[in-house]
């Protein structure tokens, strides 16, 4: 500027002498137009400066020197820089290189950096003044320039840097405070409070720098432990402080708040903090989250303790603690297993994990737990903490909790490990308990190793007394009678067996245990005494009064006999009909007939459906025989043929109608039936004994060449060979009888191989098939036993088709025993044999997928009276499972209602989980997990129900809105539970599901 001073004097002193007068009017005008550019230039009309001062420096005119088009150039850069155009940077350097030598081109530097300062465009002011000779200023040109550099460094970040030009001007008067202020706020983002101090004191009492101050110290004092100051400090600063301030003010205000221990005044102001560009870290939601812990404000602490979500490290360590304690406070058992849980596996702070490992192992006998066993949780906390405080308190919830988890087994296996006298109680309840298991799954010996080890602890009087029964039951169940009698009658005779259950049963069972031995006057003297000291029991009654009767049945007490039977009839119970039935055969014992037919006819009348009903027509026609009453044995043995035309007494019947015929020389009508008799029972004792009988017809008759004809189209009957038939059959059975059971069984094939139709083929068969089939050569047995059963019903029919389901059973071969147990279910007179066949071929339906078969089977099982509790629970399950097969959930939710009242178990374990499961379904998930809880607790052992029980308990948490449970929940089943990788699989699409719907709604963590 001061070049251009020169030139304006220096155009007065030309135009003030006489010189003037020579130069021409276009020189003077053109020195007109750049004043008019200078002034409109001056006067920040910089797009109308440039056109002019660019038309000035074009002219071709000597007056138009090189210093004037210097300075041209000079204003059109610069106007270029004001009006942003896009060659400015181009204009100042085209500047600089065609006019070097112009004093004006460190000004051209120093203006265009300045003006891009105050444009605030600091990257390309700092550009600007990176190209300036800072030799060539003055003081206060210099001041300016180190000011405005300084901060266009401090704007870019580069602290060294703006220091160093800050501290040029540190003591200018223009500048100075300035730069104390900058350089105090550098030191304080140093941490550098020392420093940050010195400079903001000196600028303190300066009004612009106090509400900024203010702000910065408080921050320092907090930073600095000066909680107190920090607060007060930060209160001065709020009301002068923008929304940003307010946010940091606010927790500046409430951590220290928090720090001193004040947490109800710190709550409102951490409520208030909006988190670093508006998202809160796991530190922030601790601080809320445990200041209203200490508030007692649980809920409001668990919302905001949840949101730490996959920390690792002291403080989510902190968190989950006191998430636990917040959940125990509002007695959310199950949420604060999993909070401690979490806590525990962390080892930043070891005094809160061994706290939180203790509240889990607490937690855990309490409630129980479905990712490990309820025993060794508490057995790794005493290995880990010997030394803690709880130990002695954590010792008895581990001898409980192997009661309490039903986690017999497995703690049988820990409790081996640890034989201390002080579990020496404990580990007898184990042992009586892992026995009942074991005999609930029909481990009969094994039961009894577990009870007689029970028995031999001799610590508690009760588990030893339980324990003799039980043995006494599994030697029952093995055919060892002489041992059970001995052990129920030491269990009767042990005071401490009175207060127990088994205890008012006994007689009921010595009772059983006397009629297997065929001791029947001591059987009937102990149903007798079940009858008269449990009346209440009216099943166990029932069938002692049937028991006593037929003792006295026996004995040939008829009279007896009868008086118990007709107590049983009164009592209207499952085998009222058997004992109409005995009842009715007691008169005939008893000479008294008329009777007999009586209560065989009302037998018939009473008991449409019962099994013993063929029984009673056979018996009901043989009475009238015996009476002479023939024409009513032939209506009886017809309806017993007509009701029953393929049952075991069909044959019989026809026969006997034969022999009435054949006794009151009626030969004709005899024939009929001996003929029909060899011709559909061929091969069975009254075919033999009908062409026998029909013999005697022909020769008497002298029909002897008819017979002969006749017999030849039967193929069980030889003409020839038949002593040597007999012969053989006879030898063989010989051996049978006396149990030589080798020699038997070579007997009995050489006569098949040598009369394969012979007149014993059929016994041979059978009793072939029983010998291989003892023997442990089961395969074998199947051709022989299909032989039986292949030919028309008799006696042996039934037992055969028992034996082959069971060896199709046995090596799973649904397919061969499928049309096996359908015919045995529609064949069979023994109840037992008809239930066998059901409960079988509902499994084997089930199997094989076919559901709706499966399910028809299942509800006979369930609709007969006489099936056991144990096949009516499998029942049950085929039901429930099929039913969830078929998607009848309805259906399946009833049949699981039912067995979790009855089952034990695995089964018990799987109805609850189902319970759970249809509870979550409904919405209802809370009380789903309290299902859950239930299932981890009594059923622990049964890992597979409780994975999935995980799952579902994760599934009604996010029904809950707690989205830190279930992801916690799911990682964990993830984590612990591959050996069930079905639902591992399940856990993770839910994982997934819930995640991407987290990402939905919060893309950001925030309150």
């Amino acid at each position: 500027m001061r070049k251009l001073s020169w030139f304006f004097l220096f155009q007065i002193i030309l135009i003030s002498t006489t010189v003037s007068a020579q130069k021409t009017a276009i020189y003077t005008y053109d020195l007109k137009d750049f004043d008019k550019a200078l002034a409109l230039y001056n006067d920040k009309q910089y797009a109308s400066a440039q056109l002019i001062f660019e038309h000035v420096k074009n002219i071709k005119n000597p007056a138009i020197t090189e210093e004037v088009q210097s300075d041209c150039a000079f204003y059109i850069a610069n106007c270029a820089i004001r009006t942003n155009k896009a060659n400015a940077d181009a204009l100042v350097e085209k500047f600089v290189e065609d006019y070097p030598t112009s004093t004006k081109q460190n000004q051209a530097y120093i203006e265009a950096a300045q003006y891009f300062f105050e444009q605030g465009n600091y990257p390309k002011a700092l550009m600007w003044f990176d190209k300036v000779d800072e030799a060539y200023m003055s003081k206060s040109e210099a001041d300016k320039f180190n000011f405005m550099k300084g901060y266009s460094y401090f704007n870019a970040k580069k602290k060294k840097e703006a220091t160093n030009y800050f501290n040029k001007v540190v003591n200018s008067k223009e500048y100075g405070s300035q730069a104390k202020y900058y350089l105090g706020f550098m030191a304080y983002e140093g941490d550098d409070y020392k420093e940050a101090t010195k400079y903001f004191d000196e600028v303190s009492g300066e009004e612009k720098y106090k509400e900024k101050l203010s702000y910065y110290q408080a921050d320092m004092n907090f930073k600095l432990g000066n909680f107190q100051k920090a607060i007060d400090l930060g209160q001065q600063a709020m009301g002068k402080s923008n929304e940003i301030e307010k946010s940091e003010l606010n927790k500046i205000i409430g951590e220290s708040y928090f720090n001193l221990k004040q947490y109800g005044k710190a709550i409102p102001f951490l409520e208030q903090y909006a988190g670093k560009k508006g998202k809160w870290n796991n530190t922030d939601f601790y601080q809320l989250g445990y200041a209203y812990y200490e508030q007692k404000e649980y809920e409001k602490a668990i919302s905001q303790f949840n949101k730490i979500i996959e920390g690792k490290d002291f403080v989510a360590q902190n968190a989950y603690y006191h998430l636990g304690l917040s959940y125990l406070n509002t007695g959310k058992k199950q949420e604060a297993l999993n909070a401690f849980k979490n806590a525990s596996e962390m080892d930043f702070n070891a005094q809160i994990q061994e706290d939180a490992a203790l509240n889990y192992a607490k937690l855990s006998y309490e409630i129980g737990n479905a990712y490990q066993t309820v025993p060794g949780i508490l057995l790794d906390f005493l290995k880990k903490y010997p030394n803690n405080s709880s130990k002695a308190e954590v010792e008895k919830l581990l001898v409980d909790s192997y009661i309490s988890t039903k986690n017999y087994k497995e703690a049988l296996v820990l409790l081996e490990k640890n034989r201390t006298p002080e579990n020496k109680a404990a580990y007898q309840k184990v042992l009586f308990y892992r026995g009942l298991e074991l005999y609930n799954e029909a481990s009969y010996q094994e039961a009894g190793k577990m009870f007689k080890s029970a028995i031999s602890e001799q610590k508690t009087p009760e588990f030893t007394a339980r324990a003799t029964f039980w043995k006494a039951e599994t030697e029952y169940l093995n055919d060892d009678m002489q041992n059970a009698l001995l052990s129920y009658k030491q269990f009767a005779g042990m005071a401490a067996a009175k207060t127990t259950d088994e205890y008012k049963n006994i007689n009921y069972n010595i009772g059983y245990t006397y009629f297997k031995l065929k001791e029947y006057d001591q059987a009937a003297n102990s149903f007798q005494a079940q009858i008269d000291n449990s009346p209440s029991d009216k099943v166990r009654l029932n069938d002692s009064y049937l028991r006593l009767g037929d003792c006295r049945f026996v004995t040939s007490k008829y009279s007896a006999a009868n008086e118990a039977y007709a107590k049983a009839i009164a009592a209207k119970g499952v085998d009222a009909d058997y004992a109409q039935f005995q009842k009715a055969l007691s008169y005939g014992f008893m000479s008294n007939n008329s009777k007999k037919v009586d209560e065989l006819n009302n037998f018939l009348l009473m008991y449409k459906k019962s099994s013993y009903r063929d029984d009673a027509l056979f018996e009901l026609g043989n009475t009238y025989v015996a009476e002479k009453k023939n024409d009513q044995a032939i209506k009886a043995y017809d309806q017993l043929i007509s009701e029953f035309g393929n049952g075991t007494f069909t044959s019989k019947a026809i026969l006997k109608q034969g022999l009435i015929y054949y006794n009151s020389d009626r030969d004709a009508q005899a024939l009929t039936k001996f003929k029909k008799v060899a011709a559909e029972f061929p091969k069975t004792p009254e075919a033999l004994e009908a062409v026998a009988t029909a013999r005697l017809i022909y020769v008497d008759s002298g029909k002897v060449d008819e017979y002969a004809t006749w017999v030849r189209t039967l193929d069980f009957v030889a003409v020839t060979d038949a002593e040597l038939d007999n012969d053989t059959y006879d030898a063989a059975f010989k051996q049978y009888s006396q149990n030589n059971s080798k020699t038997a069984i070579t007997g009995f094939a050489g006569y098949i191989s040598k009369f394969p139709n012979g007149l014993h083929a059929l016994e041979a068969n059978f009793y072939l098939a029983q010998l291989t089939y003892a023997e442990g050569s089961e395969t074998k047995s199947i051709t022989n036993y299909q032989y039986v059963i292949d030919q028309p019903r008799n006696e042996f029919t039934e037992q055969a088709l028992n034996r082959l389901a069971q060896i199709y059973l046995k090596t799973k071969d649904c397919d061969k025993a499928i049309p096996v147990l359908v015919r045995l279910e529609s064949q069979a007179d023994y109840p037992q044999n008809k239930t066998f066949a059901q409960a079988n071929l509902m499994k084997c339906y089930y199997d094989k997928k076919d559901y709706d078969k499966s399910v028809v089977a299942a509800d006979k099982v369930l609709e007969n009276p006489k099936s056991d509790a144990g096949v009516k629970a499998d029942a049950q399950i085929i039901v429930a499972r099929a039913a969830m097969q078929t998607g009848n959930e309805d259906k399946a939710k009833a049949a699981y209602a039912k067995l979790s009242t009855t089952s034990k178990g695995e089964l018990a374990a799987e109805a609850f989980y189902y319970d759970a499961y249809f509870k979550n379904k409904e919405g209802k998930f809370e009380a789903s997990n309290t299902a859950v809880q239930k299932l981890a607790k009594n059923y622990s052992a049964y890992k597979y129900y409780g994975a999935k029980g995980l799952v579902l308990m994760a599934k009604n948490f996010y029904g809950l809105k707690d989205s830190y449970q279930a992801t916690y929940i799911l990682d964990n089943v993830i984590n612990n539970f591959t050996d069930f990788p079905d639902v591992v699989e399940e856990a993770k699409k839910e994982l997934n599901a819930i995640k991407m719907e987290e990402s939905k709604t919060n893309s950001s963590i925030n309150k």
